[in-house]
């Protein structure tokens, strides 16, 4: 059998799969080190290119199984992808946990005022009488109560937090106190202290953080956005914090990515901005190394393999 795998990490994955596998490398331009006519798996790495995907489906018309480590997979679903009847499967679950902390350091940014906090320390100024809260008996409204959604939950759970949660079919789920569906959550958002979007970008959320959201929210409401951009309209959201429909917001995701200079979001100060970097951690790689060769166990024995992606649904 034969896979085509990233140039990026070959030397990381290659010692670890089975000797009686064929490999050829592709890099992150498409371009392959061999020839791939007849690969059946394809393990795409991270920033795929619709234009490096299309060249490896062009160069690999056997394929069966592509396996990607990110959790969303809307980039890869092209038209020209789902001519092809390929089993896909993706990197959920492996990046819950720098995620899940990354939204609790968003949250203690908000409640702990660090902004001021570092003001005080730049100006050398023993700062004293201004606001600081506490997590505890604060209102979550997680929109998305999936692998990602559920790491959030437990951590703010520890803090004393009262966690609700939103996802497709709901379900009663530990450390949640309350799980509503996709089309409820709306009715929560006046009585959210703070408002984290974990949910896949999907033609369904394209958008559904718009004016109504914000403008419902406290506003002394912080949004956290640590999934897709494009779920966010930017414009309403830029309103919101320009005129004081919500107090802050933490972003790790934009529409634009690489955010551009000229952004106005640069300029708010009530906006954290993160460079899309709250999945990494030496620990995820290592993990979505992990996932990947335990499927490709579980392909070659002809077992169900883990993460299967309803391509109609969009996760």
């Amino acid at each position: 059998m034969k896979l085509i795998i990233p140039t990026e990490i070959a030397s990381d994955i290659e010692p670890r799969l089975p000797p009686n596998l064929q490999v050829v490398r592709v890099d992150s331009e498409g371009n392959l080190d061999g020839d791939a006519s007849d690969a059946e798996v394809y393990f795409n790495w991270i920033l795929l290119k619709p234009t490096t995907l299309h060249k490896v489906l062009a160069a690999a018309p056997t394929l069966r199984w592509q396996h990607t480590p990110s959790a969303g997979v809307n980039h890869i679903l092209t038209p020209t992808f789902l001519e092809r009847e390929i089993t896909l499967t993706n990197g959920a679950g492996v990046h819950a946990i720098p995620i899940a902390e990354f939204v609790l350091m968003f949250m203690l940014y908000h409640a702990k005022n660090l902004p001021q906090l570092q003001a005080f320390q730049a100006e050398r100024n023993w700062g004293r009488g201004i606001t600081l809260k506490e997590l505890k008996d604060a209102t979550l409204l997680i929109i998305g109560a999936g692998s990602i959604g559920v790491a959030i939950a437990q951590r703010a759970s520890s803090f004393g937090m009262r966690v609700w949660g939103s996802r497709r079919h709901p379900e009663p789920l530990p450390e949640f106190d309350k799980v509503v569906s996709a089309t409820e959550w709306r009715s929560l958002l006046p009585e959210a202290d703070y408002v984290v979007v974990s949910t896949p970008l999907t033609p369904e959320t394209k958008g559904t953080m718009d004016a109504a959201v914000f403008q419902a929210m406290r506003s002394s409401a912080f949004f956290i956005n640590i999934a897709r951009g494009a779920i966010v309209d930017e414009a309403a959201l830029l309103t919101a914090l320009r005129e004081g429909w919500i107090a802050g917001a933490a972003l790790d995701t934009f529409s634009a990515e690489p955010l551009p200079p000229d952004s106005p979001f640069w300029s708010l100060p009530n906006v954290f901005i993160s460079p899309h970097c709250s999945a990494d951690s030496p620990q995820t790689y290592q993990r979505s190394l992990e996932l990947f060769l335990e499927n490709l166990s579980r392909y070659q024995a002809g077992l169900p393999l883990r993460n299967v992606v309803d391509k109609q649904v969009g996760y």
